[in-house]
């Protein structure tokens, strides 16, 4: 909000995934109406769009009477083709396009590629200023994607190409997480805050985009403040505890995992000691060969005996001793003749 005010931004575009769920809590419902109103406080217009999170018909409501407020929620298809008109530029806003859900609407249309390439036809043909800016919310071809970001593929197919988006001035897209370029008008602004450790590494923030007579201006990318990192931690406990150089990541939400060879007790309460903000924590011992096979892949042609030792191995760290593997055939025999 102060970047919109310090920069007098003229309109603020919204790309989708306005909440995480489609039936946001109310915090959160709280939220997203407290930062449209300050937005708006600033002097900007805001245009919002509706991503594959989101309710659609929820977001939308009372779409026709916020318009005049400068605040426009478009998350209908029939919606794509009629412009926000804002000095002298057309924005266009597509939502996020449900194939199966809109076809009949957009006629015979099949697939993400096809359901978004014939909205954006009817938004070139509806098309009337020299500058026209899209919205829209969908996995570009190129763009990098995280372990946040909910599927939107169909049938494995979900990219659509960045030919759809020629002849824009510049296209907002929303979906990928990670702030990136695929076009000089073609950017993703990514999250404004990181939703797993896969964006650890990203940095969060906006685009400042500038439109003039003709057409596309400067492009800067405008950081946004990160309240608590997000760090990823490897190691031996004790090393852990004991390395000078994590000092900075002490206030840090962290990932760890623990490479000693028998799981630690107690690691949590002794990690968050010093690291009080762990979110997570695995267990992966150093020198155990790891295989990408399925869980049933892995189990199959095993014996309940060898899949009785496996797991002691995994949960500790260690095979079981012999008198262990007694007590395990002696607890499977006893579960069968109970079972029998």
């Amino acid at each position: 909000v102060e970047t919109v005010r310090s920069e007098r931004v003229d309109v603020v575009c919204v790309s989708g995934d306005v909440y995480d769920r489609a039936v946001p809590p109310l915090d959160a419902v709280e939220l997203g109406g407290s930062a449209l109103t300050r937005l708006r406080e600033t002097g900007a217009r805001v245009v919002v769009i509706s991503g594959n999170h989101d309710s659609a018909r929820r977001l939308g409501f009372g779409a026709g009477l916020v318009d005049a407020s400068g605040v426009y929620l478009r998350t209908r298809v029939d919606q794509c083709a009629e412009p926000v008109m804002i000095d002298g530029v057309q924005f266009f806003a597509v939502p996020y396009l449900e194939p199966e859900a809109v076809r009949g609407e957009l006629g015979d249309a099949r697939g993400h590629s096809g359901v978004l390439g014939e909205a954006l036809a009817r938004v070139r043909t509806a098309r009337t200023t020299p500058s026209a800016v899209v919205l829209a919310h969908a996995w570009v071809a190129g763009g990098a994607v995280s372990d946040s970001e909910r599927d939107v593929t169909v049938g494995g197919v979900g990219a659509v190409p960045t030919s759809l988006f020629d002849g824009f001035t510049y296209s907002a897209l929303g979906h990928l997480h990670g702030a990136q370029t695929l076009g000089p008008g073609l950017r993703y602004s990514g999250s404004p805050l990181a939703y797993s450790f896969s964006e650890a590494r990203h940095t969060k923030g906006s685009w400042l985009v500038t439109l003039d007579d003709s057409g596309l201006g400067d492009v800067a990318f405008v950081e946004a403040p990160v309240p608590r990192r997000l760090s990823t931690l490897r190691g031996e406990l004790a090393d852990l505890l004991a390395d000078p150089l994590l000092a900075a990541q002490e206030s840090d939400w962290l990932s760890v995992t623990l490479t000693d060879v028998a799981r630690p007790e107690a690691a949590m309460e002794r990690l968050t000691v010093r690291f009080p903000h762990v979110l997570v924590l695995t267990h992966e011992p150093a020198g155990v060969v790891r295989d990408d096979l399925s869980y049933a892949a892995r189990l199959r042609h095993r014996s309940d005996l060898e899949i009785g030792e496996a797991f002691v191995a995994h949960v500790r760290g260690t095979a079981p001793s012999s008198g262990e593997q007694l007590l395990l055939q002696q607890a499977l025999e006893a579960t069968r003749a109970v079972s029998a």
